[in-house]
């Protein structure tokens, strides 16, 4: 298979080249050479601009094409699917769970979804992320119809993730003792490592699969109870409930990761993947990802600011 991948360089777009390389597909990357530039000297790379410059993809044809959407806007999104309806055979817009419009409730692919602004901004607005989203999935829809994979993920996690929204556990667990415990170990959480994501991706392209995905893991369900316990054995998990931790400003999600309080987002983590397991989305264990994370964490070093060990242990002293 001919595969143009749209970026490619960073973090999921590693996960959709290493395993389109390892099944042996003839890849293409189209980025502006910024990120990683070293990474796939072996690859065909086009630089180009995905909100600018699009003229090193005419003229060129590919099997599929898997869209990581950098852009984030769906007028950037029409431009390359009109540019991209006749030159390939395939379109995989990788788009997000936040597209559904009452994330308390659990989810499926029928769930209503924010409708996209109008007019279509002409910058990114982060409060209009899912809606935003919602607008490039139908424009890719509207270009290819029968032809299109729309993929909806949840949260994406292990080696190279930039946001550290899982791999404060890893590091936090592998260094022992009491560890705290956000709000209640039976509430359910849903991740997926990004390179079981990326060789998934290319699966949906090469099989010729269709229609609209949500795309998270695992396949069984998985309470944060559990998920702590498997990869961080020799630690002692403290709970805490959920609303000494909001009284003392401990922001979920970024601050303590995966700890979604309330009911507000439960559906976030809790969303329907029989559709995608049925197409074939299979994943590791837990256990490797928190492994192979942790490994690469540190070697890499911090990401971005998570709970302190200081404020940790002011939490635990509290509780």
């Amino acid at each position: 298979m001919k595969l143009l991948v749209l970026g490619g360089t960073k973090f999921l777009g590693r996960g959709v080249v290493d395993a389109a390389l390892a099944e042996g597909h003839e890849v293409t990357l189209f980025n502006r050479g910024q990120t990683n530039p070293a990474l796939y000297q072996e690859v065909e790379t086009i630089h180009g601009d995905l909100t600018g410059d699009l003229g090193g993809l005419r003229g060129r044809s590919w099997d599929a094409v898997v869209d990581l959407d950098p852009t984030q806007l769906p007028r950037h999104t029409r431009r390359r699917a009109e540019l991209l309806r006749d030159a390939v055979g395939r379109y995989i817009f990788v788009s997000t769970i936040s597209v559904y419009s009452d994330p308390s409730v659990p989810l499926d692919e029928s769930s209503p979804v924010e409708e996209p602004p109008d007019p279509d901004p002409g910058e990114f607005v982060p409060e209009q992320y899912g809606a935003l989203k919602t607008g490039s999935e139908r424009v890719v829809q509207e270009a290819f119809g029968e032809r299109a994979a729309i993929v909806r993920p949840g949260l994406i996690v292990g080696p190279h993730d930039p946001t550290d929204r899982f791999t404060y556990w890893p590091l936090r667990l592998a260094e022992g003792g009491d560890v705290l415990a956000p709000g209640d170990p039976a509430r359910p959480v849903q991740l997926i490592d990004a390179r079981d994501l990326g060789r998934w991706l290319v699966h949906v392209a090469q099989e010729r699969v269709a229609g609209v995905f949500n795309a998270t893991g695992p396949a069984e369900r998985l309470t944060l109870g559990a998920l702590l316990s498997r990869i961080g054995p020799g630690a002692t998990l403290v709970w805490v409930d959920d609303q000494p931790l909001l009284d003392a400003g401990v922001q979920p999600w970024m601050e303590l990761p995966l700890w979604l309080p309330g009911d507000d987002y439960a559906g976030m983590l809790q969303a329907d993947i029989s559709r995608a397991l049925g197409a074939g989305l299979t994943f590791r264990p837990v256990e490797e990802t928190a492994r192979d994370t942790l490994e690469w964490s540190l070697e890499a070093g911090e990401q971005r600011p998570t709970l302190t060990r200081e404020k940790e242990r002011q939490l635990l002293g509290a509780a």
